[in-house]
This record gives C-alpha cells, sequence and structure tokens, in this order.
C-alpha cells in the first residue's frame, strides 16, 4: 500500500508513487518546497559506517514519531531550500541496505517505502524517496551506536520545524501511554459503532454483512442546515454498488452525532449506514444468496457464494472510507472489521439477549459454485452463526478505489471465508489483481465494468 502524505501530494499534484524526475527537478529553489516538520534533503546516499546509519535511523524515526514526512535523497538544499540535483544510485543493494539498517537501528522498527524515481536520460540513477507515515506504534527510539553524546535526553527523536529534536523522559512515558490507550479506545470505538448499528437492525432474521471503519486520527464532520443538505446530496448521488451507475436508494436523516442513511426499499432487510461525526462509519447489507426450504416451504440452510460476500465487502469499504476523509477529514490509517452473520441474534453483542417468539436462527453456509453442473459446493459442511475478519488500512487507499483496496478487501475477504472452509477467496490476490470471471453470475458484470473503468484489468 502507497503511503500518503496529503501536504506533499498538494505540493506536488499528484500521488508519491506517480512523481517522476522532472517533478522533482523542478523543485529546485522553489521557496514553498523547503524543508518543514514533513519533508527533508539528502545530497548523498548515508555513509556506510556508524555515524551513517544512526543518522539515517534518527532522520526516519523523527518523521514517524511526528506527522510523518518524506526524506528525498538526492537533493541538496541552502538553507532549506533545493538547491541543486545530485543523482543517486538506486541500485537494490541500496535498498537492502536501507531496510537493514532501518529495521536493526530502531525500535520497534519504523515503517516506511522507498521509492525510486529514475532519470530517463541516466537509467539506474535518480532520486530515492523515502515515504514514512506517522505510526501509531510510536515513539520509536533509535538503537545505533551513539556517536556524539546527548545530555540529558533519550534516544527517541522527533521532527521539530526542519530539524530534529529530542524526546524527554516525560515526552516518551507520554507517548507510550497514548500508544496503549489509543489502541484500547480505538478497539473499543470499534465495537461501540458496530453494536448500535446491530441493535437498530436486530430484528432481522436473514444473513448480513457487517463492515465498520474506525480511522486511528479522529477527523470531525460538523453538522449543521447547510452542510446536512450538501451532504445529504452528496450521498444520493453518490451510487454505494461499484459497477452500479444509478442511486436510487438511500433515504438521509441525522442521528445522534452522525448521519443515518437507508434503501428506499419496500422489503424489510435493504442497506442501512451509520456515519459518525469521529469518521467511524458502519453499514449493514443483506446478503442475497439461496434459500433452501423443507417440505413445508420453511427455511432450513442460508448459503451465499463468495461473490455474494466479497462484492458488498469491496463496494462497502470506499464508501465508509471517503466518510471519514472528505467528510470528516480523517486521514492515515483505520481498523476496518467486517462481520457476517445468519442472523442478527447470531451477532455476538446479541449472545446475551432473549427474545420471546423469535424464531430459530436458520443456518448459514458458504458454497462454491461448478462451472460445469451449476450446482452449489459446499466448502464445509458445517455452518457458523458468525465469522469476523479485521485489519489495518490505508483511508486514501479505500476512498481512491484502486490498487490498495482490492488488497484490502482480498485481506479481509480471505480471513472472513476461512471460516466456511475456503483458505482464500479466488476473487482478488493479495497483490490486488482482480479476477471478475470468478464472481457471483449476479456481481461479476458489474465488478468487471467497474474493474474496466478504473484500468484495474491486466487485460481489456
Amino acid at each position: 500500500m502507497v503511503t500518503r502524505l496529503g501536504r506533499i501530494e498538494g505540493l506536488f499534484g499528484r500521488r508519491l508513487d506517480e512523481l517522476d524526475y522532472r517533478s522533482l527537478a523542478d523543485l529546485v529553489g522553489l521557496p514553498e518546497a523547503a524543508e518543514g516538520e514533513d519533508l527533508d534533503y539528502k545530497q548523498d546516499h548515508y555513509r556506510q559506517d556508524d555515524r551513517g546509519r544512526e543518522e539515517l535511523a534518527k532522520d526516519i524515526a523523527a518523521f514517524a514519531n511526528h506527522t510523518g514526512g518524506l526524506l528525498v535523497i538526492g537533493m541538496a538544499e541552502n538553507k532549506g531550500v533545493p538547491s541543486k540535483v545530485f543523482d543517486v544510485e538506486l541500485d537494490d543493494a541500496r535498498l537492502r541496505h536501507i531496510r537493514q539498517v532501518i529495521v536493526s537501528n530502531t525500535a520497534p522498527p519504523v515503517p516506511y517505502e522507498p521509492i525510486r524515481v529514475h532519470n530517463p536520460e541516466a537509467p539506474g540513477t535518480g532520486f530515492l524517496l523515502l515515504a514514512v507515515p506517522r505510526s501509531p506504534a510510536g515513539p520509536h527510539a533509535v538503537t545505533a551506536p551513539v556517536s556524539k553524546p546527548l545530555r540529558d535526553a533519550l534516544r527517541y527523536p522527533r521532527r521539530g520545524g526542519s530539524r530534529t529534536e529530542w524526546l524527554t523522559e516525560t515526552d516518551v512515558a507520554t507517548a507510550y501511554r497514548a500508544r496503549f490507550t489509543a489502541a484500547t479506545d480505538r478497539e473499543q470505538r470499534l465495537a461501540d459503532v458496530e453494536k448500535e448499528l446491530v441493535e437498530a437492525l436486530s430484528d432481522r432474521t436473514t444473513p448480513h454483512l457487517i463492515v465498520t471503519v474506525v480511522p486511528e486520527q479522529a477527523g470531525n464532520m460538523v453538522i449543521d442546515t447547510p452542510r446536512f443538505a450538501r451532504y445529504r446530496t452528496e450521498l444520493l448521488e453518490t451510487p454505494l454498488f461499484l459497477g452500479q451507475p444509478t442511486n436510487e436508494y438511500k433515504n438521509v436523516w441525522v442521528g445522534p452525532r452522525r448521519l443515518v442513511l437507508r434503501e428506499r426499499s419496500l422489503v424489510r432487510s435493504n442497506v442501512r449506514a451509520e456515519l459518525h461525526r469521529d469518521g467511524s462509519a458502519t453499514i449493514g447489507m443483506p446478503l442475497y444468496g439461496r434459500i433452501h426450504v423443507d417440505d413445508y416451504d420453511d427455511a432450513q440452510l442460508h448459503t451465499a457464494e463468495p461473490g455474494d460476500i466479497v462484492y458488498p465487502l469491496l463496494c462497502a469499504l470506499p464508501f465508509l472510507a471517503t466518510h471519514a476523509r472528505d467528510r470528516a477529514g480523517a486521514s492515515g490509517l483505520a481498523q476496518a472489521s467486517v462481520t457476517l452473520v445468519a442472523d442478527m441474534a447470531a451477532h455476538p453483542t446479541r449472545a446475551g439477549v432473549i427474545e420471546l417468539g423469535r424464531p430459530g436462527i436458520v443456518p448459514f453456509r458458504v458454497d462454491q459454485i461448478n462451472p460445469e453442473t451449476g450446482r452449489p459446493v459446499p466448502l464445509t459442511r458445517e455452518s457458523y452463526p458468525h465469522a469476523t475478519a479485521v485489519a489495518s488500512v490505508l483511508l486514501d487507499d479505500l476512498a481512491d478505489r484502486g490498487r490498495g483496496l482490492l488488497q484490502a478487501t482480498a485481506l479481509l475477504g480471505d480471513e472472513l471465508l476461512q471460516t466456511y472452509g475456503s483458505p482464500e477467496t479466488g476473487l482478488i490476490t493479495r497483490d490486488g489483481e482482480l479476477n471478475p470471471a470468478r464472481f457471483s453470475e449476479v456481481t461479476s458484470g458489474a465488478v468487471t465494468d467497474w474493474a474496466h473503468q478504473q484500468g484495474l484489468l491486466n487485460s481489456p
């Protein structure tokens, strides 16, 4: 997944993985491209001695411990402003050395992404970009050998303006507390948001997919009359289901610190979503598969194909992430959770609830379809009342509806379907390669149309 740095992308007018050599070379003499809290330049590769290893670890950790940032290797600077291009070698050995230094000399190891930008006139040389997201695992310490004694400071760097400052013991203690309390709070927020949706849908007795996204850094969506009018228009005009251009299914209203929307449908089992002010969002989607009945037309088993589950997941993730990013202003990482229930009474939060007169939970199973006979083939003879999957995702990846969305969907979909006997769905690979033909008959056409529009198919 590509690291996203909003201010830096605004400077270039494009994503980091889309930068070309000329766009970087044109920074020379540009005052607005001066070094800052999220941008640093190095004329050449770091030295390969102890001092060089310490400097690299320090610079990378300083970004991760602050707001994230971009390190551009191959550019000299004068008083912080890019001054001259110095192409550097971009061979694999350099990248392996950098990775070894960062993994071995920061604790916990700092996540980063190397991006090579080749000079078209001198292949194998150019700029090397090291993109570092703000890290929820901070603070990150530098463990490289000390080349210069530090007085009254621990070895935890942080970016301060265009320079590096060192955290005090109080800073470090505060950061550690924030790391662990934030993780606990985020998990609780995820559970609370999903539980409230389940309560609203508690009378439903058919299989549903519930998808929830909670940003690691909360946003703040303002809800007032003019903004609500704009949000409502946006939601009514934005298709939820990818590859299906029409959107005549939503009612939108204001709930407690959230927007609530629901399909315009005469049936009881329709889509319902809750978009919270802090950027958290959740959606409940009915699954349309097969109902197997007995001689008295009573349901005995519900089944669905993998495509009937993966397609709504693929649609829900960007819908929720777009809310978090574009309405609430959240950014960076988020926790995504997906829960499949045979019946709302089967949701883990409803385990202790007794409802007199409620029909029993109909078993649910996921079946493949035999392409030769067209008949369902059980992946496992066992049925499960619910299954869950959780992953860390980048909001921009999901909202941009590109390869990162496919990768996140594959990760969550594979984990979810393993409960029902499938090692992987076979619909999307972990690398983000899509196979529309393997989706269900109902969903493959929409997936194909959307993937062609997004340029996500290897062949026309």
